[in-house]
């Protein structure tokens, strides 16, 4: 995965205070699919197969109450919104991936 400095986060700036998602910005994003497809690593591969860079320990996994489907977070450094859609739509073009969030 890539890893991000810190110290280049400080040189990031809102393109429009104010007004909804701002880029350059750090999102998070949720890939929901069946349990036992691997999502835990698959979603933070896509991202960074994107070149975007995913948040070093950002990663969350919560199974559902019965444990047929799994949801899997991760938060990402993201340019524009472009690419914020390009994220979307690569998850939910894999097979494994129902819907994201």
């Amino acid at each position: 995965m890539t890893r991000v400095d810190s110290r280049t986060l400080d040189a990031i700036h809102a393109e429009n205070p104010g007004q909804g998602f701002q880029f350059p910005g750090v999102f998070e994003i949720t890939a929901v699919g069946k349990a036992h497809e691997g999502l835990e690593q698959r979603v933070p591969k896509i991202l960074v197969d994107l070149g975007m860079a995913v948040r070093e320990g950002s990663t969350r996994v919560r199974p559902s109450s019965n444990g047929n489907f799994v949801s899997v977070g991760v938060a990402f450094d993201c340019p524009s919104r472009e690419r914020y859609e390009a994220a979307h739509a690569a998850l939910r073009a894999d097979a494994a991936v129902k819907w994201t969030l």
